[in-house]
C-alpha cells in the first residue's frame, strides 16, 4: 500500500539519531535512558518544527521498548512501540495544553499517575504547549513534579518559555532546541526528494530553507507542495515563488536602486510588480528591512556562510551597490522603515502607504560629490525645524513685522542720557518683569508676559520668538529701558525656533 502521508508525518523522526541539528541534545537523552538516570520531567523549548513532540514521543518509546534504547524499534515495532507510534498505548498520555487548560484536567492526570503501569515499564505524559495551562492548574502540578512515583515521567514542550511559572521551570531538565541550519536542512530536503523522485532543482529546495526559518516541519510542507507541483509542470525558480507565495529578493534590491537614483516612476512600477505577487505590507517592508541589514552587512557575509539568506545573484548587486551608499543612509532609511510599519495600520488601504513610503525614501537621498549617497542631514532637520514655525510667518503681516523689527534691532543704538544712578541686577527674564511692573511701563510688561516666547536669558543677552500682535517698537523701547535701568548695553535677539510658553499662557494652563 502506497504511504499517503504527508512528507512532515511520514519522515517524522523514530529514534533520537533521526533527529537533524539537534545532536548534542540528542546524545545526552540517550545517555540519561542507558544509565538509569532519567529526571522527573523534560522541558522542551524551541520554535515551531524543530522536534519538540518528536523528541517527547521518542522518549516515551525508549522508556517503553522491549529491546532496550541501544536497539530501539525503527521498523519492526514492538507492541509497546507500535502501540505508541499509533497514540493507543495506555500508559502514555499525550495532552494539549492549548485546549485542556483547567485544573479539572490536571487532576485527571495526577489520578493518572496513582496508579502503575499496565502495559509497559513507565507511564509517560506528555503535555505540549504547557505555556497555555492555567496558573492554578500548573501550581498543582507542583507537587507530584516535584516527588513522583518512580513509574511516571513527564515531558513538556513549549514555545514560549517565559510564560512558564519558574517554580515549574525549576523541576524539568530543560533543554532549549536550535533552528536548524540551512546548509543541514538543505541536506536533509535533498535526500527527502530523491526518496520521492521530485527532481526539485537545488534553487527551489534553498528557496524552501528561507522560507521555512529553520523548521523542518514547515520545509517538509514546503517541500510537499513543490514535489505536487512538479507533477504538472516542471519545477523551476519562478514557479516555486508561485506556489509559495514568496517573490524574488531581486525586486527589493531593484527597488532600493531606483529609490537612490531619484527614479520614482520606476520605484513605483517595480513596487506594483511586487504587489501585484500578493505580497502583504508588513511581508513587503520586513524583506526591505533584511535587504537594509544585508546591504550595510554585506562585506561580513560570503555566500558560503549567509545560510541561503542571499543567492549568488543578489548578493553580487548588494556587493555593488554597497560602494555607492553610507552607513548614515542606511540607517536613515532603516528608521523610516520601521516607521512605515506603525504607520500601516493607520490607514485602511496599506498599498497607498507603502507607495507614499517609497515616495518620501525617493526625496530623501541626496548625491554627494564623491558619487556617494547620502542625506543631507543638516538640510533634513532645518526643514523640520523650521516646519513647527509656519504659524509666525504664514501671513504677510508677521512677515513684515519680523523684517521691521530686525531692522530696528540692527540699528545703532540711540545715546541715552541716564538720570537715575540706582542701577538694577537683572539676572532673569521674571526679574525684567518685576522691574517693569515697578517702574510702570505696563506696555512692555504686557508685551513681554502676552507676545513673547523666552528662547533663552544670559548677561546682557536675550533671545526671543514672539506673535504677530507684539508692537513694532517693542525691541527699540526694551533697549533703552534695559540701558536705563541697569547701564549695560543689552543684545535683543530674534529666532524662528519655538521658545517656551510665554508667561499668560502658563497661568492659563
Amino acid at each position: 500500500m502506497i504511504n499517503s502521508k504527508v512528507l512532515a508525518l511520514k519522515y517524522r523522526p523514530k529514534s533520537l539519531k533521526d533527529l537533524i541539528g539537534q545532536e548534542i541534545i540528542a546524545k545526552t537523552i540517550f545517555n540519561s535512558i542507558r544509565n538509569n538516570k532519567v529526571p522527573n520531567a523534560y522541558l522542551f523549548h524551541g520554535i515551531r518544527g524543530t522536534g519538540k513532540t518528536s523528541i517527547a514521543r521518542i522518549i516515551a518509546k525508549s522508556l517503553n521498548c522491549e529491546k532496550g534504547i541501544e536497539n530501539l524499534c525503527e521498523k519492526n515495532f514492538c507492541n509497546n512501540c507500535e502501540a505508541i507510534s499509533n497514540s493507543n498505548h495506555l500508559d502514555v498520555i499525550e495532552q494539549d495544553c492549548a485546549t485542556a487548560t483547567g485544573i479539572d484536567s490536571v487532576r485527571d492526570l495526577i489520578e493518572f499517575c496513582r496508579y502503575p503501569p499496565t502495559q509497559g515499564k513507565y507511564k509517560v505524559l506528555i503535555l505540549d504547549e504547557i505555556q497555555a495551562m492555567s496558573k492554578a492548574g500548573a501550581q498543582s502540578l507542583l507537587k507530584v513534579l516535584e516527588e513522583p512515583p518512580q513509574y511516571v515521567k513527564f515531558v513538556f514542550c513549549t514555545t514560549e518559555i517565559k510564560k512558564i511559572l519558574v517554580t515549574l521551570l525549576s523541576r524539568c531538565s530543560r533543554f532549549d532546541l536550535k533552528r536548524i541550519k540551512s546548509d543541514i536542512l538543505f541536506s536533509h530536503l535533498k535526500k527527502i526528494s530523491e526518496k520521492e523522485n521530485g527532481k526539485i532543482p537545488d534553487e527551489v529546495l534553498q528557496l524552501i530553507c528561507r522560507c521555512s526559518e529553520g523548521s523542518v516541519r514547515d520545509a517538509l510542507s514546503l517541500l510537499d507542495r513543490a514535489i505536487l507541483g512538479s507533477s504538472l509542470n516542471k519545477m523551476d525558480l519562478n514557479l516555486a515563488q508561485n506556489i509559495f507565495g514568496h517573490f524574488d529578493k531581486i525586486l527589493i534590491i531593484d527597488l532600493l536602486k531606483k529609490i537612490l537614483e531619484g527614479d520614482e516612476k520606476n520605484a513605483l512600477e517595480i513596487y506594483k510588480l511586487i504587489y501585484e505577487a500578493g505580497i502583504e505590507a508588513n511581508v513587503f517592508l520586513n524583506d526591505f528591512l533584511e535587504i537594509l541589514y544585508y546591504l550595510k552587512n554585506i562585506n561580513t557575509f560570503n555566500l558560503e556562510s549567509n545560510s541561503f539568506g542571499l543567492n549568488d545573484k543578489e548578493h553580487k548587486e548588494l556587493k555593488n551597490l554597497n560602494q555607492k551608499i553610507d552607513s548614515k543612509t542606511i540607517i536613515l532609511f532603516w528608521q523610516f522603515t520601521i516607521k512605515a510599519l506603525e504607520e500601516i495600520n493607520l490607514v485602511a488601504n496599506q498599498n497607498i502607504t507603502i507607495e507614499m513610503f517609497i515616495i518620501r525614501l525617493i526625496y530623501l537621498k541626496e548625491l554627494n560629490g564623491d558619487n556617494r549617497i547620502s542625506i543631507d542631514s543638516s538640510k533634513y532637520n532645518e526643514k523640520n525645524k523650521n516646519s513647527n514655525l509656519n504659524e509666525l510667518s504664514n501671513t504677510k503681516k508677521t512677515n513684515d513685522l519680523i523684517n521691521q523689527i530686525k531692522n530696528i534691532s540692527q540699528k545703532e543704538e540711540p545715546k541715552i542720557e541716564v538720570k537715575n544712578k540706582d542701577f538694577r541686577d537683572i539676572t532673569s527674564f521674571n526679574d525684567l518683569i518685576e522691574v517693569c511692573n515697578e517702574k510702570k511701563e505696563m506696555s512692555l510688561k504686557f508685551d513681554l508676559e502676552t507676545n513673547v516666547n523666552l528662547v533663552s536669558f544670559e548677561k546682557n543677552r536675550i533671545e526671543i520668538s514672539f506673535n504677530e500682535n507684539l508692537k513694532k517698537d517693542f525691541i527699540k523701547t526694551l533697549t533703552s529701558k534695559l540701558y536705563e535701568w541697569t547701564n549695560l548695553r543689552w543684545i535683543i535677539s530674534l529666532t524662528k525656533r519655538r521658545g517656551e510658553k510665554s508667561v499668560k499662557e502658563n497661568q492659563k494652563n
